[in-house]
């Protein structure tokens, strides 16, 4: 039986207690771990190309829609970031990461996320020469716009990138400063794991604490617990993104639930990444068993092929969480999100309402 108790319903008897995709799609859910350039729509993608003159190596949308969502076909995380770069040709243009931006709140509302965290590395869209305030007023433009236009919240996390060097890092450390309060919630470290090891950024995440701002780190995918102990003992962080491998080091386990440090889990990219093997065997369900914080998130929308209430579905279908075990995920993505805690707690007590009258048969 699992430790979560987070909601109490009384009478459940009576209640529909079935998990399908509609139910699953009206709950309000946070999306946490969600990267711009991996979450773009293929048709957008095909018509700024044309707009722009980009050749993206491809005669028709299909083939484009083919070469982008990379599915069983990668074995490794390096292959399944390959097409970033692709996606990343027509971002070096401020309406186009704009557009981008407003597009993919927009589909997040339209399956019923709150509130969305947006991740992006601003540095990998000044190939054509946008300065880094530049690219980061297009995209809180276009986010902001669209909180406006819909209802949905949003924050932005700006990414320091693994393989590129510490200076950077701190660099992007100092932009985000600048745009705290401005629509900037935290900082990230992403990228490829191997042989770039998170302390080595150690300076970026120091700024970053000492300015008081949430941070975040890509830690336990493609490498092990060590990278995760890295991310919070290197870089103090306040959630990690993914931590998939966290099992394999029970120690390290337990201080992470002792001290309520969320994991940001993925579970499509996972399994594509070769993370787990299967979606059967992902460690959510271990995970939320023991105590964990956990929430879900979609990691790449475009890339993964997937959206939020799919990953929902896939914990229900692979890995046997019912339905108040999901909603208990649910929850726990509210807690876990980068937001002022009264705001926190304002939009947790409408959120109950929301699942609760979900329960309700008409």
């Amino acid at each position: 039986m699992s430790v979560h108790t987070y909601l109490a319903l009384p009478d459940e008897t009576h209640k529909d207690l079935s998990v399908t995709y509609e139910i699953v799609k009206q709950w309000p859910k946070t999306d946490l771990h969600c990267h711009l350039d991996g979450s773009m729509r293929v048709s957008t993608i095909w018509e700024l190309a044309k707009k722009q003159h980009v050749d993206l190596g491809v005669s028709t949308i299909e083939e484009l829609e083919q070469k982008l969502k990379v599915g069983e076909r990668a074995q490794n995380l390096r292959e399944y970031l390959e097409p970033f770069h692709l996606v990343n040709l027509v971002l070096q243009e401020e309406d186009a990461l704009e557009r981008a931006a407003y597009e993919l709140a927009e589909d997040a509302w339209n399956e019923g996320v709150w509130y969305l965290e947006v991740r992006f590395s601003p540095i990998l869209h000044v190939h054509k020469g946008l300065r880094l305030t530049q690219i980061m007023d297009a995209v809180l433009h276009g986010l902001h716009r669209a909180e406006r236009d819909l209802g949905i919240r949003t924050g932005v996390i700006v990414c320091g990138i693994r393989s590129i060097e510490p200076e950077t890092s701190l660099r992007l450390a100092e932009l985000t400063i600048a745009y705290k309060n401005r629509g900037v919630v935290a900082f990230d470290l992403a990228g490829i794991e191997d042989n770039f090891p998170a302390k080595d950024h150690a300076d970026a995440f120091y700024l970053i604490r000492k300015n008081n701002i949430n941070c975040t780190v890509h830690a336990g995918e493609a490498w092990g617990p060590d990278s995760i102990s890295q991310a919070l003992h290197n870089l103090s962080t306040h959630r990690i993104g993914h931590g998939t491998r966290l099992k394999e080091n029970g120690d390290l386990m337990n201080y992470i639930n002792d001290h309520r440090i969320p994991l940001e889990m993925c579970i499509t990219s996972n399994v594509q990444t070769k993370v787990v093997r299967s979606f059967e065997q992902h460690p959510i369900r271990f995970y939320y068993d023991y105590g964990l914080r956990v929430s879900i998130n979609t990691d790449n929308r475009l890339i993964s092929n997937t959206s939020i209430t799919e990953e929902f579905m896939r914990a229900h279908r692979y890995c046997g969480l019912n339905r108040s075990e999901l909603e208990d995920i649910v929850i726990m993505g509210w807690k876990s999100a980068f937001l002022p805690y009264r705001d926190k707690a304002y939009l947790l007590k409408k959120v109950l309402f929301e699942l609760e009258k979900s329960r309700v048969p008409f």
